[in-house]
């Protein structure tokens, strides 16, 4: 008879239903101490968290919720013996960076390094590369030049030819061919300084790089025409010089048939600071980009609210290339190391260390201060303007040319190329968003990275000659404005 010890409230409370019968198999432990079903004890010497869980445990097993429980304890009590509980654990989440958002190329040239090195089945891309030639399409420079006489000018126009070598080409020819619209006299800019002119017919533009449109009259696009392609020239001392550095590169390269590729190299301490990414250099690239950046753009990286993301950047393909990965790409798209290169570039930053990759992929590197002697570059070592015009000439005669940044060197040579080589520019134009996914792979084989350089390599220059399209320049694509089918008669 079971006692309610609860005081009474003056109704008869019904006695609860008998358990129901315990299945058969739990009977064996009837007789023995310790109740129906007695759990063998712990071996003497465990500890006493062990004899805890064994008899939390015990209890537990007579009453039903065993089974709803016994997962739950038989985990706690396995955690709680092994000792590998700790209640002050703070789940950590790990953010991998997005792919091509971080620069890996060292630990890539080291997977590929061996296999690239015994890698024989290359066939000598330099000769094979425009082997293909595109029949029934070729182009002839075709600006005429007048040799009447020239009309009574309406007055005169001055400009300010802003920034650097390319970009003051830009201007001069620009002002030609705004002047031979207006039948205005043009005066000859002066790019140390700017002339106080006086005159009131005077016209003074500033400044005028990109001041006139590329999509001009055919009038004013053959007066560009004639600017950029047939009048300016270097200076001689320029011009000499360029052309023994060429003679000089074909010399060495003579048992390739005197055929060398050019690659134009950003890779200067002031493109790595402006660019914003971040490369190898760890502590000391850093306190010189930032040194860099306020000594060049004083204020314009530190603004408030700025936001600079280097992932993003290299991602989106805007970071400049490193020696080690065109080095790299070159390899991969089918140049042997035997492969005479010329680098065209300024002071490469941190040259000991970057540079030495290159240099062990492609030993016949030559550059200008290795072809010429100091007493030969004297008279252009403190200009970069002199400096660039010697390295855009030795450029102009290669076989192959190599951009790897952008911007107006590439664009103007792209364009004095096809004028010269029947429409067809010879460069190598690599899609550097692919490169960012492509470097951050350090588990690629040389195989499949070879056949992604083949291909990328096949895209470029794939069409021979392009033609200008209303928002191109005509200093990048002079057809059909500057030059004229060769052979229009079988062209359908």
């Amino acid at each position: 008879m079971r006692i309610n010890r609860l005081p009474s409230s003056g109704h008869t409370t019904p006695s609860p239903p008998a358990s129901p019968r315990r299945s058969p198999r739990y009977r064996h432990g009837r007789g023995k101490p310790g109740g129906r079903f007695t759990p063998v004890g712990p071996p003497g010497r465990a500890n006493l968290a062990h004899r805890l869980a064994w008899l939390f445990l015990s209890v537990l097993l007579r009453r039903q919720g065993i089974f709803l429980f016994a997962p739950l304890i038989y985990i706690s009590g396995m955690l709680l013996y092994m000792g590998t509980v700790s209640f002050d654990v703070v789940p950590v989440i790990k953010h991998r960076p997005a792919p091509g958002s971080v620069y890996r190329s060292p630990q890539v040239y080291a997977k590929l390094k061996p296999e690239m090195d015994a890698d024989n089945s290359s066939s000598d891309a330099i000769s094979t590369i425009w082997k293909a030639s595109h029949k029934g399409v070729e182009w002839k420079p075709c600006v005429k030049r007048s040799s009447g006489e020239l009309p009574e000018s309406n007055g005169y126009i001055s400009v300010e030819a802003n920034g650097g070598l390319n970009q003051q080409r830009i201007s001069i020819c620009n002002a030609v061919a705004v002047a031979g619209y207006l039948n205005a006299t043009l005066v000859i800019p002066n790019f140390h300084y700017h002339s106080i002119w006086r005159d009131p017919r005077l016209i003074r533009i500033s400044p005028f790089a990109n001041r006139l449109s590329f999509d001009a009259p055919p009038a004013v696009q053959r007066l560009r025409c004639l600017a950029n392609y047939e009048a300016l020239t270097f200076s001689s001392p320029i011009l000499t010089m360029g052309e023994t550095l060429v003679a000089r590169m074909k010399e060495r390269s003579a048992n390739h048939g005197g055929k060398y590729i050019s690659v134009h190299l950003r890779f200067e301490e002031d493109m790595v600071a402006f660019s914003c990414c971040v490369f190898d250099g760890g502590e000391r690239e850093k306190e010189d980009m930032k040194e860099a950046r306020e000594r060049g753009w004083k204020g314009k990286f530190t603004k408030p609210g700025r936001v600079i993301r280097p992932g993003a950047i290299r991602i989106n393909g805007k970071c400049p290339l490193t020696p080690l990965e065109v080095g790299l790409m070159l390899r991969g798209m089918g140049f042997d190391k035997n492969t005479y290169i010329f680098l065209a570039s300024g002071k490469i930053y941190n040259a000991e260390k970057t540079m030495a990759p290159l240099i062990e992929m492609f030993p016949n590197l030559q550059t200008k201060e290795m072809l010429a002697s100091e007493e030969e570059l004297a008279p252009f070592k403190n200009f970069s303007s002199r400096m660039a015009a010697v390295d855009y000439t030795v450029c102009l005669h290669s076989e192959v040319f190599v951009t790897t940044q952008g911007g107006n060197f590439p664009h103007f040579l792209m364009g004095h190329r096809r004028y010269l080589y029947g429409g067809h520019s010879k460069t190598i134009r690599p899609d550097k968003r692919k490169l960012a996914l492509l470097f951050d792979n350090p588990n690629i084989g040389w195989r499949s990275f070879k056949r992604q350089m083949l291909s990328m390599r096949s895209h470029s220059d794939s069409k021979g000659y392009e033609l200008k399209r209303p928002s191109d320049s005509p200093y990048t694509f002079p057809c059909p404005d500057c030059m004229c089918r060769a052979n229009k008669s079988n062209a359908t």
